[in-house]
């Protein structure tokens, strides 16, 4: 019974593997069939498949030349949105004193446009008046009649002068007609040119509700953090926010004004590009700085807006100048140079794993294969939920880890080997000789790993794709190595073929000079002849002398100097 513990062992790890693999491709054929965005074939980078290219430029008040670090920040700010919208391995670079280059690997959806192109400031501003888009009445003859442009003999100063963001002094009779008048759907109207601290007519970016805001009380550089959840309470999708301390002192203020004022003059509006994205109302009085807000937010809407609110903030506004479809920068070619360079890589293992370790070798390359399954549906998973593109430096990634991986088998091997060679059975050497690699194989993988992390953080986001493959195969190396490399040879060291030790099996005692069970315990030397046993027992009998210690030469040499000086006292007693 004792016997059965590893098989049991092992026939439960590779059912492991096997539902580890089934949910991969699962979880991906739901993305395939029923979400539509997912695909059997992993997304490529802009250096293998081009993509769209915008080029933004960056506008100043005075129409001077934006400094280099407002321009450094912008490209951080632009690079976190493009992140943020799922796409990877895109590139944002500055180009000349003014631009901003975009490029973006495929075709950019309008979701990721919008999401660039939206680059004004992000802006804070309190609610005087909301309601419809409208802007015609029904006149006297019964007709609907467009309200008319403000007179310039109205009131544009208020007659007192305002307190607060929230007074209703700013609302002067020329601008109550301007809201009037104001049409949501007409292009010509450009709210995001607007004073900052003059209050503003705009609409939401559907156009369906139309709002008088008062002047900026705080800008989109106070939020130190937004992001999405849902609501413990209620199950609810929210956006939650953390201002820096000094956004918490304002809006701290700004809440203590608002709480428990009638609509809409308890609102306050989240302005991007001119336009409100929310505006949520005051149901407390915020002191901490960590406002939420609620409403009917899918899991989408929430982290589209938790996004515009966190990376909204560009120091300096820019206009879109051009936005086309550029070529691969290496091209399919270079993909099927760096695809035939792995797949010679894996010939050359192969070949080596075969002429080294015979049948051995063969679990090998199974086990490359089923790295190779993993690895690639992987891939695919990770294009569909976290926008993960593989680049020329990822390839080099994945090839790079077959070396890796094929090292934890032959440092396994060659333990198990060590164990033959002390006069272990093979079901033994198995077994102990997993328990010697393993320590070996995990502490040099956890180096792989951290070594991929740092690079990963640290690096160009050229060098990033590189980083990723190589931390993601290791990890995969490691759980092969536990769910299948391992478990198949606990299996098979109990078969015929390669529990006897077969010549062809890779775990044949003899070759392997397993011809001493211990420490200086050897057993009888076996004379030399023409034949081929003969052969193979003295070139057995050469391995075990050379891998003995110093300690077990000196040994070996005195047993046998008194087994020589007992040999001629018998002699000399026989004469």
């Amino acid at each position: 019974m004792a016997t059965s513990t590893p098989v049991r062992h092992a026939w439960r790890a590779l059912t492991g593997l096997l539902v580890i693999t089934a949910l991969l491709f699962g979880i991906n054929a739901l993305g395939v069939h029923v979400f539509k965005q997912s695909s059997w074939l992993p997304e490529l980078a802009l250096d293998l498949q081009g993509g769209t290219q915008i080029v933004l430029e960056a506008q100043t008040e005075d129409g001077a030349e934006p400094s280099a670090e407002q321009m450094n920040q912008a490209v951080t700010i632009m690079r976190q949105r493009v992140d943020a919208s799922g796409v990877g391995e895109a590139d944002v670079t500055t180009e000349g004193g003014r631009n901003v280059v975009v490029q973006i690997p495929g075709e950019a959806d309008e979701a990721t446009r919008e999401r660039i192109q939206q680059a004004a400031q992000l802006q804070l501003r309190a609610v005087l008046a909301t309601g419809a888009p409208a802007n015609t009445f029904i006149g006297e003859d019964g007709n609907e009649t467009p309200y008319p442009q403000p007179d310039p003999s109205l009131q544009a100063t208020p007659s007192t002068e305002p307190t607060s963001g929230s007074d209703m002094a700013w609302i002067t009779p020329a601008l109550e007609a301007a809201y009037l008048a104001y049409d949501c759907a007409d292009p010509a109207n450009d709210p995001a040119s607007a004073p900052a601290d003059q209050p503003l007519i705009t609409c939401d970016p559907s156009g369906t509700v139309k709002y008088i805001l008062g002047p900026v009380e705080l800008d989109g550089s106070s939020i130190a953090d937004a992001s999405h959840g849902i609501v413990q309470q209620n199950g609810q999708w929210a956006v939650n926010l953390v201002f820096d301390n000094e956004g918490t002192k304002q809006f701290g203020e700004i809440s203590q004004r608002l709480y428990n004022q009638t609509p809409p003059l308890n609102q306050f509006a989240f302005v991007l590009d001119g336009a409100v994205l929310s505006a949520p109302s005051m149901n407390a009085v915020i002191l901490d700085g960590k406002p939420q807000i609620t409403g009917s937010f899918t899991q989408e809407s929430a982290q589209v807006l938790a996004d515009q609110l966190k990376y909204g903030a560009l120091p300096i506004s820019f206009e879109v100048q051009s936005s086309s479809t550029i070529s691969a920068t290496l091209g399919s070619q270079q993909l099927q140079i760096g695809l035939i360079a792995g797949l010679i890589g894996l010939l050359l293992v192969a070949l080596y794993s075969v002429a080294v370790y015979r049948a051995l070798g063969f679990i090998i390359i199974a086990s490359l294969v089923v790295m190779g399954v993993l690895t690639y549906v992987s891939l695919c998973i990770l294009a569909w939920r976290m926008g993960f593109r593989l680049s020329l430096a990822g390839v080099a990634g994945v090839i790079v880890s077959i070396g890796f991986t094929a090292d934890s088998f032959i440092v396994y091997f060659e333990r198990i080997r060590d164990e033959l060679r002390d006069g272990k059975s093979i079901t033994g050497a198995v077994e102990d000789g997993w328990a010697r690699a393993k320590r070996t194989i995990y502490i040099s993988k956890s180096i792989n790993v951290l070594a991929a992390v740092v690079l990963y953080i640290l690096a160009d986001s050229t060098v990033k794709g590189f980083a990723f493959t190589l931390g993601l195969t290791t990890v995969i190396d490691v759980l092969i190595f536990v769910l299948f490399t391992h478990p198949v040879l606990q299996l098979l060291a109990r078969t015929r073929f390669f529990g006897s030790g077969h010549p062809l099996s890779g775990l044949d005692p003899t070759a392997l000079g397993a011809v001493y069970r211990g420490r200086a315990q050897f057993r009888t030397p076996i004379v030399a002849s023409k034949t081929a046993a003969g052969k193979r027992a003295t070139r057995a009998r050469g391995e075990a002398e050379r891998r003995q210690t110093i300690a077990e030469r000196k040994q070996a040499e005195l047993a046998a100097a008194q087994r020589g000086a007992k040999t001629s006292a018998t002699k000399d007693g026989d004469n």
